[in-house]
């Protein structure tokens, strides 16, 4: 089996998702007491949130390439970004460090190309959702994104995933605004939606919509399990 390390903390919610993931995903195809080999680097989410309201990427790059160097001292043979938005800079990440990234977008299309489906909702931060660095991912397969259209939506998943589903907190409140939001994307032509934050999972289950749902936590820590296991 090899090694991979994970990037976490960002936010620890969404990281211990993966965690159950990837050691649940690798007994299910070796049994027994076979679990993931894995070592986690957890940021303290407050500085990430810090650098991202400063739009302050440099220096959540040196960050990240840290907490990288870190986990590949530790023998880590690639890295997992637990977080969408972290995908900003995963390309300038994957250049630096001489192991591979496994990225969540890149994942996130392939199976979206199984299904065959060519359009589909992006809900995430608003980085995410307005910047192409998860976008232009699913374009090299021939699948186009799009957004909701009210800055009001963009503003209120953007707040939520920060300051309710970030910290664990689920209501029924916001559940039933995100289904608004994603059913107004089905609406406007979109053939599934993207679970493009970790957090969103806890507020959006593939039965409460008409589409196919791409969760990404789920996605990337399959695709983790799969290296892991080649």
């Amino acid at each position: 089996m090899k090694k991979i390390g994970l990037i976490g903390g960002i936010s620890w919610v969404s990281t211990a998702d993966y965690y159950k993931l990837i050691n649940e995903g690798i007994n299910e195809k070796m049994g027994g007491l076979n679990f993931s080999e894995c070592l986690v680097y957890s940021f303290n989410y407050a500085d990430i949130k810090k650098n991202n309201d400063n739009n302050d990427w440099d220096s959540t790059f040196k960050m990240l390439f840290k907490g990288c160097e870190f986990l590949k001292s530790g023998g880590a043979e690639a890295i997992v970004l637990c977080a969408n938005t972290m995908h900003l800079i995963a390309d300038k990440l994957q250049e630096a460090i001489d192991i591979p990234l496994i990225h969540i977008a890149t994942a996130t299309a392939v199976e979206i190309e199984k299904k065959e489906i060519k359009k589909v909702g992006l809900l995430g931060t608003k980085f995410t959702m307005e910047l192409d660095f998860f976008k232009d991912k699913l374009a090299v397969k021939g699948i186009e994104a799009i957004i909701p259209i009210e800055e009001s939506d963009k503003d209120f998943i953007h707040y939520t995933i920060f300051e309710e589903l970030g910290r664990g907190i689920v209501t029924e409140e916001t559940k039933k605004r995100y289904l608004e939001i994603a059913n107004e994307l089905i609406k406007n032509g979109a053939e599934g939606i993207i679970l493009g934050c970790t957090e969103i999972p806890l507020v959006i289950k593939p039965e409460d919509v008409s589409v196919p749902v791409f969760d990404t936590a789920l996605i990337h820590s399959k695709a983790a399990v799969n290296f892991q296991l080649s």
